[in-house]
């Protein structure tokens, strides 16, 4: 999609949102209608208190009936712009809140892998910096664009009866404003497309420099990519200022030529009062009604570029919302059979933009309490077979049934409280090492808690930490070995009691003393449940009850333990070094 078809798509994105906050839009509208157009009355009954003050000379205190007025007037005007600043305040918050929730919900569902597919600093720039940005299209720029045809046409109406003149002069100018706003944003868009980009590759940039800081530092680079963000961080500048200095230019350009056009007014006034073709009293509401004019147009002017930059950061936004869910399309619960199979029926899988399946037509079933064992090469297709399992992304073709029901026609939240998960690395989030066990479960006893840390061989390092449980983490689970984080991951699947466990070889890149803790909780795990594991080491298959081979995303060969250990099987071998 060109930039273009995308900027098209933003704006038909932002309309639909629109829709959904049409009564406080409307209040906004409203509100700031009804005090731009009490400036009429407001002008010709201060023209006419003028008019009788200085040349009627009257006393003010004598024009009771029109200093009342102008009073009313006054207080009516204050309200009316109170009403509409709050109710375009309010607009721009519940839209920014509505989107916030919708995205917060879609990120999530669409599963990992489309998260670790994208760069972490341009997702979370478009989910702060880009729903920020929605504000002002909203609390501004919408009401300022209905404002710039309501008030110049309430105050043109006023003006023609009673002086055409000025009338034509304000017709005539205000469709100059318009077509000169047209021309200036058709390059500022652009400019402000590419300044959202930069800014989006700038945040993706240093926040990868940030995750991956100590490896840089082990290596002695870091000067180096300090170099390449001081130059992303002047291209973005650079980028700024050109975006600042057109919106500065037309600024000043609209500016200039509203004052032209009162002065023009003022002068065809002057000379008309001069010569005593108006009145006093109108001449002068046509005066203090000519900058009032040509002000909703000038303030669309100054809004125009937060239309700018809400299309730019709606592009991102409507691209995340317009992604299909894998998984969540279900709304069945999952009826407990006590008989928890697992059966992969002629199940095909392609990765987008792909040129050929990553899994073509498997069929496997997993009996009750089985452990089945997967083996094969680099891109065989284990993840994505257990990607799909664990409901990440949906099949390409067949169907998955889990406990005598379509895994698609579940609820993720029913199926996914039915499983455990021990990857390789499992991640830790910073707390407590008693949140991080229980997480996901709301008030779990701190007894299960403990017997889950004993059964998962983690007990004992735990309560060595300075505050035992309550030992504080940071992110990723630093201050603990692999080993430690594995036990805690697996004191995470004991706690959930699953009747599924799936494993990614948690073993891996663990030492001899840590594997031997780690291999003896997984027999306690297995027992009593249906266990699905991705095979790396010689232990993992000879704990299994079946060994499945995969090649090229086919089934090709189905082993016992002792066969698999002894055989070279589709080129699979276990790693050097493996026990």
């Amino acid at each position: 999609m060109n930039d273009k078809a995308r900027a098209r798509q933003a704006s038909r994105w932002l309309s639909a949102q629109a829709r959904a906050v049409r009564g406080p839009l409307t209040a906004a509208i409203g509100g700031h209608a009804v005090a731009g157009i009490l400036l009429i009355p407001q002008a010709f009954i201060l023209a006419r208190l003028i008019d009788a003050v200085a040349f009627g000379h009257r006393p003010a205190a004598s024009e009771l009936g029109l200093t009342g007025g102008l009073l009313v007037v006054f207080v009516a005007r204050a309200l009316a712009a109170v009403v509409g600043a709050a109710a375009a305040d309010r607009t721009g918050l519940l839209v920014q809140g509505r989107v916030r929730r919708r995205l917060l919900a879609q990120v999530p569902a669409l599963g990992p892998l489309w998260i670790a597919a994208r760069q972490p600093g341009a997702l979370a720039n478009t989910l702060v910096d880009g729903v920020k940005a929605l504000h002002a299209y909203y609390a501004d720029y919408l009401p300022q664009a209905a404002l710039s045809v309501i008030v110049p046409g309430a105050i043109l109406a006023a003006v023609f009866p009673v002086d055409w003149i000025s009338g034509l002069v304000f017709a005539c100018t205000a469709a100059l404003i318009p077509v000169f706003m047209v021309l200036l944003g058709q390059g500022a868009a652009a400019m402000n497309q590419r300044q959202w980009r930069g800014m989006a590759r700038l945040s993706a940039h240093f926040f990868e420099v940030l995750a991956g800081l100590p490896v840089l530092q082990a290596f002695g680079v870091g000067h180096a990519e300090e170099k390449v963000v001081t130059k992303l961080s002047e291209d973005y500048r650079r980028s700024t200022m050109r975006v600042l200095r057109v919106a500065f230019l037309s600024s000043f350009a609209l500016e200039f030529l509203s004052m032209l056009s009162i002065a023009m007014v003022a002068v065809l006034v002057g000379f008309r009062l001069f010569w005593g073709d108006i009145g006093f009293t109108a001449g002068l509401a046509v005066l203090l009604l000519a900058p009032e004019f040509y002000q909703p147009l000038r303030k669309l002017g100054d809004a125009y570029h937060a239309r700018l930059a809400a299309v730019a950061a709606a592009e991102d936004i409507a691209d995340i919302m317009a992604e299909p869910i894998a998984t969540g399309r279900g709304r069945r619960g999952l009826r407990p059979d006590g008989a928890f199979t697992v059966v992969f029926e002629d199940v095909t899988y392609r990765y987008p933009g792909a040129s050929r399946d990553a899994l073509r037509s498997v069929t496997l079933r997993v009996a009750p309490q089985e452990h089945v064992a997967l083996i094969g090469a680099t891109g065989a297709g284990k993840s994505t077979l257990m990607n799909l399992l664990l409901g990440f992304m949906p099949v390409t073709a067949g169907q998955i049934i889990v406990a005598g029901q379509r895994l698609d026609e579940l609820q993720p939240e029913a199926w996914r409280q039915t499983l455990a998960w021990v990857p390789q690395r499992a991640h830790l989030f910073a707390g407590s090492v008693a949140d991080n066990i229980a997480l996901g479960l709301h008030d779990c006893p701190r007894a299960a808690i403990v017997a889950a840390a004993e059964r998962a061989q983690a007990r004992a390092f735990i309560e060595a930490l300075p505050q035992g449980f309550d030992a504080l983490v940071g992110e990723g689970g630093a201050g603990l070995s692999g080993g430690e984080v594995q036990r805690i991951a697996l004191a995470r699947a004991f706690l959930r009691d699953a009747p599924l466990v799936i494993l990614d070889e948690p073993t891996a890149s663990l030492d001899v003393e840590s594997e031997s803790a780690v291999v003896a909780a997984l027999e306690q795990l297995r027992r009593g449940r249906t266990m699905i594991s991705i095979a790396h080491r010689l232990h993992t298959v000879r704990a299994a009850d079946r060994v499945i081979v995969l090649e090229e995303g086919r089934v090709v060969d189905r082993y016992s333990p002792q066969q698999a250990v002894v055989r070279d099987t589709a080129g699979w071998a276990p790693p050097r070094g493996a026990s």
